[in-house]
């Protein structure tokens, strides 16, 4: 009596890991990037490649902004670009 409970339990534990670890085409290994939580408080507006060379409202940071935007200070300079 006792083998057979061993049994089941064991069986499940292997269909378990095969299912859960096992041939899983969706999973993909990626890059993680971190986002900073912090807002540049000096950030006067914002290009990206999709708008070509409109002035946008500006996000908090680079990381906030969409690929190809650019965050600008009130001077001119570039404060960082989202690639």
């Amino acid at each position: 009596m006792e083998f057979k409970k061993v049994g089941v339990i064991l069986l499940l534990l292997l269909c378990g890991i095969e299912l859960f670890m096992g041939r899983n085409d969706n999973m993909k290994v990626g890059r993680v990037e971190a986002c900073p939580l912090y807002c540049y408080a000096d950030a006067a507006y914002m290009t990206c490649t999709s708008s070509g060379n409109e002035h946008l409202p500006p996000k908090c940071n680079c990381c906030l902004a969409g690929k190809g935007c650019t965050i600008y200070k009130a001077d001119g300079s570039p404060y960082c670009s989202s690639t």
